[in-house]
């Protein structure tokens, strides 16, 4: 394989680079890239590493479709607010937090053989975070009101402990590309490796969802979702001598 092409940059540069990423306290965008290439005068090898983390759930992402019908829009408008009004003081008893509520929207239903004539309907979209110990209460209490659809549920980590996360994560990949770059000198009758060149594909974080239980099913357990998992990948390449 060609070598890569010089760049004069001091090798000690991609330690703190790498030191840099880990304590950065941002998102790292995706498929952000970092590139540091050095002259390379042995073989050129290329290896993908990734690492994954499953954490503890912290909370829960929760949200609802809530909808009325009426003759009219504005009957139907009147009712959808009735209804917010009792799903919001059942949310609020519940200890939900950051609770969001949607603009509402109308479309009009076609009307129904024998039917008085098309009906409107109103929808809205509410979420919030809930503690996940309260799920239970809040599939029974909240999905039994009149017009409410409940959404699945999303299990969250802690959001403090990303940064630590993020550099546990970038630790590990690296060390995978770098196992593989080994077994890959190996075969090829090398011993020293150099890292030339890191690209960081991105930090993915992936709130697994699970669809709340109906009102009559048995109690639900949070602990039975899914841990949320973070995962990151990078590319590396490095000169074998």
């Amino acid at each position: 394989m060609a070598p890569a092409p010089p760049l004069p940059l001091p090798r000690a540069l991609l330690p703190a680079l790498l030191a840099l990423l880990a304590a950065s306290g941002g998102p790292l965008p995706v498929r952000a890239q970092v590139q540091v290439q050095l002259q390379c005068t042995g073989t050129l090898l290329e290896t993908r590493g990734s690492a994954e983390l499953k954490r503890d759930t912290q909370r829960l992402a929760v949200s609802l479709g809530l909808e009325a019908e009426a003759a009219d829009a504005d009957g139907a408008l009147a009712a959808l607010q009735r209804r917010l009004a009792a799903v919001r003081q059942r949310l609020l008893a519940l200890g939900v937090r950051e609770l969001r509520v949607s603009s509402p929207s109308t479309w009009q239903r076609s009307p129904e053989p024998r039917s008085a004539g098309p009906r409107v309907v109103a929808t809205l979209q509410v979420s919030g975070e809930l503690a996940p110990q309260r799920l239970q209460e809040f599939v029974r209490q909240v999905g039994g009101l009149e017009g409410v659809r409940l959404n699945p549920v999303a299990a969250e980590a802690d959001p403090a402990a990303m940064p630590a996360v993020r550099a546990r994560l970038l630790r590990e990949a690296y060390q995978d590309a770098l196992a593989q770059a080994r077994e890959l000198a190996a075969a090829v009758g090398r011993s020293a490796l150099q890292p030339l060149d890191v690209r960081v594909e991105g930090h993915d974080l992936r709130p697994v969802a699970m669809r709340a239980m109906a009102v009559d099913a048995a109690p639900f357990d949070p602990a039975e979702l899914p841990q949320p998992t973070d995962r990151l990948a990078l590319q590396v390449r490095f000169c074998a001598r």
